[in-house]
């Protein structure tokens, strides 16, 4: 039963942090619209919340994460008005690089069949 509340706590911060991003509510400029929360770890006693943050276009991670902590206090607040919980975890934001590690493998990935695909094509022309 606690781990489903610890659980359902991560994924109301990441929602509420999300749209504080997308509305702009955030003034730092190292926070940009492009960030996103990928992850929430709530701990068990529910004093610290890890918040992972990534970047849709795979740069300056470490600069929004930076923003971000800047303005957990600001966040924090904002979480309590909005939830209905005794005490707001403390936030630490955590930069994720893994959207943009699974776009680069992707990418790697499409190079390989291409260049399968070429020496395949290559391979027949020769035994014709």
């Amino acid at each position: 039963m606690a781990q489903y509340r610890t659980e359902k706590l991560g994924q109301t911060i990441q929602e509420k942090i999300g749209s504080l991003i997308l509305e702009g509510r955030i003034k730092d400029s190292r926070v940009s619209s492009f960030l996103s929360i990928t992850k929430v770890n709530v701990s068990k006693d529910l004093s610290f919340a890890d918040v992972y943050v990534s970047d849709i276009r795979g740069r300056n991670i470490e600069k929004g994460a930076e923003g971000l902590q800047s303005a957990a206090g600001f966040i924090q607040s904002q979480l309590g008005h909005s939830m209905r919980i005794r005490k707001v975890p403390h936030l630490r934001f955590h930069p994720d690089s893994s959207i943009g590690e699974s776009f680069d493998l992707i990418k790697k990935i499409d190079e390989l069949v291409q260049t399968e695909n070429k020496s395949d094509a290559i391979g027949t022309d020769i035994n014709k």
